[in-house]
């Protein structure tokens, strides 16, 4: 295209000249120039020509390239639909592949299913045979017993009965003589005879019967040993039977206990293959997760608007008091969807994000159902995957309440409670050693072991979620996540042996655990409001709580039967603690004193009053010296024995929620709403140091009591 272009300019130009040179007059010097145009002229058409001729072999080439290329796409347009065929075929495949995984995986569950439905019905009949042979064994000691008592009443009568019939044949034998001598004395006492026989008559009717009475005494004896020998002979035959069907029973027991693990194990694999194909939606993992964090606040069993309560799975189902809330497979008709679609609920809150719109959908659509081998009635806290929980702030804007401080043994650390973590610094200059992360937005009691080595911590997210955790003092490791729960976690209490730990919570539960298994061992649901503390008995066996209930209980730490109440307050009870004889306990709460009451018989000893405001904490040491702090801004050291005020610990400007006591150091420390944390020595009453306990807040620095 290029050398086609030059050629006609060059044509063009060329016969410009011609035309202008045949209309001129030309001069000798015209003529020159005109001769050198020409040559210029030529020489630019051999140029031309050249640069032709390349470009037309340029072109050439290019056709002969664009050619190759055509055919490479051709070539390369072929294998592109081969390879789309290919992957056509590629997808047909799998899809099949995945379907005939569905399918072996249904007929899987469908043929474990059945196994363990043959194997329960093996177990029900042979679990009826075994109750049948428990009940005739039963039934056969019942008749050996009847028969034995039978036998000693019968044998303990027979020697009444012998000695009846000889005196009875005694007797009539001797009225027969009389009766034989009246015959033979004169006619004239023939009445006399008369009398005489007949007394002999009765006589001879009564040994009659005595004799017969004797006869089936022992009559009654032989048949109540042979029923005797029978009922024992029945009963160790039922007995064999037992001891054989047992062992059967046993066999049975484990088969079923291995067809409901595979059928749990073919179900979670049936399961797991729909979720990977987008064709179920779990549960525990992506709607309980939604539900508790958007909705439980106010759909939970204390305040369930519109009577439905969405704590656990079934209680979702059923609905409230319009009736069902979800219609499994169904999502349109569902008035649950209806609700989070309109934006109806959460009610007074932001509306749930187009995502988890679309998760809830899908659940309902795909069937609403729970996950392979999670109770119904399980609570959501439980059953949801438990996340991390955010990062701290790494510095505080502003202060936050201590609602919870703690001394380690050897009170050389003193942990605090923070934003989503859990703070230890040094007692005597109030330096920060350690931020502890991962627990929840609030923090409310901590402890540590008795080893100094283990950090117990209670926390939650109001209405939200509760966690018992355990951390490892060193570095801050997450050693064990005891439990969550759906709402707040108040208190933690290490055993005095250190094997077990005890908590309570919003939920009204008291709950205790084995350290080393890390299992639930027991859980007192007693209360009817929350439970704000607990406290062991020096040799463990007691357990005594503090509830918003108005009541303080103690229980049995083995079975969690309860011991007695004291409800002597009259207002919300927010601390416990055993007196060091385990013979008294001390309370205090809103009612702005301190009571002491026998564990014994709940009686109150006496009271501690004095307080300007509600009692927040109490501690006793093992010198019987009581320490407590309150909404009065002002901590308190007291005597036990007599209640006498030893000390006031001034200071804080606001109120005074938390309070622990360290024996190795005799110290108190104390925490106000306010962020702030005051060390005392108790020996001296002086200031050891204080700071606010917030991490990188632009506040005074912690300032220690000057020493010589």
């Amino acid at each position: 295209m290029v050398c086609r272009t030059a050629t006609v300019s060059w044509i063009v130009a060329f016969g410009l000249l011609v035309s202008a040179s045949q209309n001129r007059l030309y001069s000798a010097d015209d003529a020159k120039a005109e001769n050198k145009q020409i040559r210029q002229t030529v020489q630019q058409e051999q140029e031309a020509r050249e640069n032709l001729k390349t470009a037309n072999q340029q072109a050439e080439d290019l056709q002969i390239r664009l050619s190759q290329l055509q055919a490479e796409i051709a070539k390369i347009t072929k294998l592109v639909d081969q390879a789309k065929k290919e992957v056509e075929k590629q997808n047909e495949l799998i899809e099949q592949a995945i379907s005939d995984r569905e399918r072996l995986l249904k007929e899987a569950v469908q043929n474990a299913i059945a196994a363990k439905t043959a194997v329960q019905d093996r177990l029900k009949s042979t679990e009826a045979k075994h109750k049948s042979l428990q009940q005739n064994l039963a039934t056969q000691a019942k008749n050996l017993s009847g028969a034995q008592t039978k036998l000693k009443e019968a044998e303990k009568q027979l020697p009444v009965k012998q000695n009846t019939a000889n005196q009875a044949k005694s007797e009539f034998d001797k009225a027969e003589q009389l009766a034989k001598e009246a015959a033979q004395a004169a006619i004239a006492a023939q009445e006399k005879a008369d009398a005489a026989a007949k007394i002999a008559a009765q006589r001879k009717a009564a040994a009659s019967t005595a004799q017969l009475e004797l006869t089936n005494t022992r009559q009654a004896i032989s048949t109540a040993k042979q029923t005797i020998v029978k009922s024992q002979s029945a009963s160790q035959d039922t007995k064999r039977q037992i001891a054989s069907l047992q062992s059967t029973l046993k066999q049975i027991r484990e088969e079923f206990k291995s067809a409901d693990e595979l059928v749990r194990t073919t179900e979670t694999r049936y399961e797991s293959s729909l979720m990977s194909a987008g064709k179920l939606v779990s549960f525990s993992q992506s709607i309980a997760p939604i539900f508790a964090d958007r909705c439980l606040a106010c759909h939970n069993a204390r305040t369930a608007k519109g009577r439905y309560n969405m704590e656990n799975y079934t209680a979702i189902i059923k609905g409230g008091e319009t009736g069902t809330a979800v219609e499994p497979g169904n999502s349109e008709d569902s008035y649950l969807h209806m609700l989070v679609v309109d934006g109806d609920m959460p009610k007074d809150a932001d509306p749930l994000t187009a995502e988890q719109i679309s998760l809830i959908k899908n659940w309902i659509d795909s069937g609403a159902k729970l996950d392979v081998g999670i109770d119904p009635a399980d609570q959501l806290a439980e059953i949801m995957p438990k996340l991390p929980q955010p990062s701290p702030p790494e510095k505080y804007r502003v202060a936050i309440p201590v609602t919870a401080v703690a001394f380690s043994p050897a009170g050389d650390l003193l942990a605090s409670s923070g934003y989503h973590e859990v703070l230890l610094w040094d007692p005597k200059s109030g330096e920060p050693i350690r931020r502890i992360t991962n627990v929840a937005e609030r923090v409310y009691d901590v402890t540590f072991s008795e080893d100094g080595h283990m950090l117990a911590v209670a926390s939650g997210t109001p209405a939200q979620i509760g966690e018992i955790k355990l951390f490892r003092v060193e570095d801050g490791e997450l050693l064990a996540d005891l439990v969550r729960t759906q709402d707040s976690v108040f208190s933690v209490a290490f055993s005095p042996d250190g094997k077990r730990l005890a908590a309570g919570g919003a939920d009204r539960a008291i709950r205790v655990f084995d350290i080393e298994t890390q299992e639930e061992q027991l859980i007192i649901e007693d209360h009817a409001d929350w439970v704000m503390d607990v406290a062991w008995s020096g040799d463990g066996s007691k357990l005594a709580s503090a509830s918003r209930d108005k009541t303080s209980k103690v229980f049995e730490t083995k079975t969690g039967d309860s011991l007695v109440t004291f409800n002597g307050h009259g207002e919300p009870v927010f601390s416990v603690a055993f007196a060091p004889d385990d013979k008294q306990i001390l309370t205090s709460g809103r009612d702005k004193e301190i009571r002491v009451w026998n564990v014994e018989d709940a009686k109150e000893a006496r009271r501690i009053r004095g307080f300007g405001s509600e009692v927040l904490r109490l501690i006793v040491n093992s010198d019987g010296q009581v320490f407590s702090c309150s909404a009065d801004k002002t901590v308190r050291q007291h005597v036990l024995k007599d209640g006498k005020q030893l000390r006031t610990y001034d200071g804080h400007d606001d109120w005074v929620y938390s309070l622990a006591y360290c024996h190795a150091t005799n110290a108190i420390a104390a925490g106000s709403y306010n962020g702030q944390i005051r060390v005392w020595d108790t020996d001296s009453g002086e200031v050891q140091t204080s700071f606010v306990a917030a991490p990188g807040l632009a506040s005074p620095k912690a300032t220690a009591a000057l020493r010589p």
